[in-house]
């Protein structure tokens, strides 16, 4: 299992008086290079390459300005990824921008992370996936028309469970739908991609007309807010760039591992990302793309025609395997917060029997339900990578430090110093644009909200208080789910 320990009974270090297990959790190392690979842009190619084409598209106004904020979106995620593989390489931890805001930093702007990442970024990531999968699923039984939000919503809830239930059971299996699933997803990709170019040698001539370059860029919208917007829907497509990172300590060889898993993960996903989408625009026009719930489905009735269901089939998979490793790399970063005192103890525990975080995935998925009752999946991506974009920068910047004022630190591995500098300026840019260009509440609402997070942390982390409450909670929680906290005296 990805956890291994061994268990004695003990008296509660709480003053409770109790006697409950305490298990003494080490991480292993099981993930090898094919795992790594797999883990990445298994994650990657989810909801993003299925969902956000018809917004990039609605959203930038041109087909060529939207394979270009496709490319970039690429060329930003490799350059952020390779500047975190320096990173793991300097703090190699599992916990991600956590971990390694907490070693730069310190403990107030880390928990700020471990805040941010555990109640908004992996719940809401979730919830964007799931309501893909939801979408994908239920397409086919509405072919001509939206379907009902309240089926979508129902649908993507019971996703959420069905994730929750099988990395609650058993780890090793989420890891074997990971990988399984990253070769459906290759399949179905690679599918479309030939499709595609059949169509292009037997195309109208209006179709053809939209790829040439003196028409492909006509009705591009330049404000910076649209331009914002894009690259938000872009880079989601891409998130899972950092999983790696997340799980560092589980991964074998990482000082060798992490890079070359980075490297070839994004020459596969990058390469089929273009020829999808050029694909995507040698069946349908710019109009019948931005208007489809589901452009898969749409691309895949035009091709395929009865047969089309196939496409919705494999899309729907494709977003469950990204929506599974998102919850297998966002139980990493409670634990390891948990771990390290910024978070409730309970979030740091493991079942004694099955060895997996369940607390703290069982956390994760209360709120993503919670997320979806409102939620839209454009709103969610766009406030999602608003608020991912700001600790991305703060991380990045850490690395630009330990660079410039650290370069003793040991390291197997150095990126050029340009391009986590390239990457903290496409993050400023990325968290300023849209609210200089066109100020919307919601992003003062998701401001203040990270912010509140001082709330929680001037009592609980800087002054260490602890309710008898919450140490009663967490004692009959623990007997409850059956479960016991890393020992590191054992």
């Amino acid at each position: 299992e990805t956890f291994v320990g061994r268990g004695i009974l003990r008296d509660s270090h709480r003053g409770m008086g109790s006697k409950f297990l305490i298990y003494s959790l080490k991480m292993k190392q099981e993930i090898g290079l094919i795992g790594g690979i797999s883990f990445i842009s298994g994650t990657m190619i989810g909801s993003g390459i299925f969902m956000s084409p018809q917004f990039i598209l609605a959203i930038i106004g041109s087909p060529g300005a939207s394979l270009v904020i496709w490319a970039l979106s690429g060329v930003v995620a490799l350059f952020a990824a390779l500047s975190y593989a320096e990173l793991g390489t300097v703090i190699p931890e599992s916990g991600g921008e956590f971990i390694y805001i907490l070693r730069i930093y310190g403990s107030c702007p880390a928990f700020f992370a471990a805040y941010t990442t555990i109640i908004v970024l992996k719940p809401f990531g979730a919830t964007a996936a799931a309501l893909s999968v939801a979408e994908y699923v239920i397409a086919p039984f509405y072919p001509d028309c939206h379907p009902p939000e309240l089926v979508v919503k129902c649908a993507a809830a019971v996703a959420i469970l069905v994730v929750t239930i099988v990395n609650v059971i058993n780890v090793r299996v989420a890891i074997r739908i990971q990988v399984i699933f990253l070769v459906a997803k290759v399949l179905a990709l690679t599918v479309i991609v030939i499709g595609g170019i059949v169509e292009l040698v037997q195309s109208s001539s209006v179709i053809v007309e939209n790829l040439k370059v003196e028409n492909a860029f006509k009705g591009t919208q330049y404000s910076l807010n649209n331009l914002g917007m894009a690259f938000y829907q872009g880079l989601w497509a891409y998130g899972g760039w950092y999983n790696l990172n997340y799980v560092y300590e589980e991964l074998k060889r990482p000082e060798v591992n992490l890079l070359r898993a980075v490297i070839i993960a994004f020459s596969l996903v990058t390469g089929l990302y273009l020829l999808v989408n050029v694909s995507y625009l040698t069946v349908m026009t710019p109009k019948e793309l931005m208007s489809s719930s589901a452009v898969a489905v749409t691309w895949g009735n035009k091709v395929f025609g009865s047969w089309g269901w196939i496409m919705s089939v494999a899309a729907a998979l494709s977003a469950f395997g990204s929506l599974n490793g998102s919850y297998y790399s966002g139980g990493r970063v409670c634990f390891v917060a948990a771990r390290e005192g910024h978070m409730p103890d309970i979030l740091a525990m493991a079942h004694v029997h099955r060895l997996t975080p369940s607390p703290a995935l069982i956390f994760t998925t209360i709120i993503s339900l919670l997320v979806l009752i409102p939620g839209d999946f454009q709103s969610i991506v766009n406030y999602f990578s608003f608020s991912a974009w700001i600790f991305y920068g703060i991380t990045l910047s850490g690395l630009i430090y330990l660079k410039i004022k650290k370069p003793e630190l040991p390291r197997s591995y150095r990126v050029p110093i340009i391009l986590p500098i390239l990457v903290l300026l496409a993050a400023i840019c990325l968290v300023l644009a849209p609210i200089i260009d066109d100020p919307q509440i919601e992003y003062l609402y998701v401001t203040l909200f990270i912010l509140s997070g001082a709330i929680i942390y001037i009592p609980f982390i800087h002054y260490k208080l602890c309710p008898k409450l919450l140490t009663k909670l967490t004692v009959f929680l623990q007997l409850f789910l059956e479960v016991a906290p890393e020992d590191k005296n054992l």
